[in-house]
């Protein structure tokens, strides 16, 4: 733990940390061509495999231990970890479900579409798939915000869960936001959006995850005892957002077997990171 830095403090700088990566990734909207599906869509396979083991082995694995050395469960430690973890995907899936009804749209690119000249129908399509992708990488980038926050939190509570695990987790969530910041300027760029505009709110889209890490540091300062409940419900968005939406969204090019491998690249280097770090 950073001597005489509160929870909340530590959370700021680590999601910062996470942001800057973000920001360097969209940064190399400035050197990639628009049309490399393959660039992005091996980046976001290794994104899924960090974020799958990160859910584990920064958020599942002192989840279990806490409700374990609680003494409160007894043989069914398992069930705040369960319950987390369900709810946890639940609120992602209620998310994805409720929102589009209720016609938020919160991405960027809406901003200035009224600004564009009038597109072909193929061009219209371009726009919706970047779109698409866009929102999805938003949603996944606040989640991991306030799986960072929660990481940061809990520093203390269990054997488990110290700085280094919650350093770890923000370094893994870092590496994994640089390719995630491409994911999201490279497609606006083929959308005919400017190279500026697209590295500006690829960036953007990782500004959130500062809000969401203090949110999340905040809630479980303050409710000690939900502590179980808050690092599962923080995996568990995480791995719905990996099933649901990144590694189907990685596929739908055909680039199945190359998505397939880097995820396992990922989940390699931050197993290596939280095991070797820790």
């Amino acid at each position: 733990m950073i001597e005489g830095w509160s929870p909340v403090l530590q959370t700021l700088l680590g999601t910062f940390f996470t942001w800057g990566l973000t920001a360097a990734g969209a940064a190399l909207v400035f050197i990639f061509a628009q049309g490399q599906k393959q660039i992005l869509d091996g980046s976001l396979g290794f994104a899924a495999g960090v974020m799958l083991a990160a859910s584990y082995w920064s958020l599942l694995a002192p989840a279990i231990e806490m409700a374990e050395s609680s003494g409160t469960y007894g043989a069914f430690a398992f069930f705040p970890v369960g319950v987390g973890f369900t709810l946890g995907a639940t609120f992602v899936y209620l998310a994805d479900v409720l929102l589009p009804s209720l016609g938020v749209d919160d991405s960027p690119q809406m901003a200035f579409a009224l600004n564009q000249e009038p597109k072909s129908m193929k061009e219209k399509k371009d726009d919706d798939a970047a779109d698409s992708r866009l929102q999805d990488e938003e949603f996944a980038i606040r989640i991991e915000g306030l799986a960072v926050g929660v990481g940061f939190g809990a520093i203390g509570k269990t054997a488990s869960a110290t700085f280094e695990s919650a350093r770890n987790l923000a370094i893994g969530i870092g590496l994994q936001n640089f390719p995630e910041g491409l994911a999201v300027s490279l497609p606006l760029r083929g959308a005919g959006v400017s190279t500026w505009k697209a590295f500006w709110y690829g960036q953007l889209s990782g500004m959130v995850e500062p809000v969401a890490g203090v949110i999340g540091a905040f809630a479980v300062v303050l409710a000690e005892p939900l502590l179980p409940y808050a690092l599962a419900f923080a995996a568990g968005a995480m791995v719905y957002v990996v099933i649901d939406d990144i590694i189907p969204e990685a596929q739908l090019s055909g680039n199945g077997k190359l998505v397939s491998w880097t995820s396992i690249i990922g989940f390699v280097l931050m197993m290596s990171l939280d095991v070797g770090l820790g």
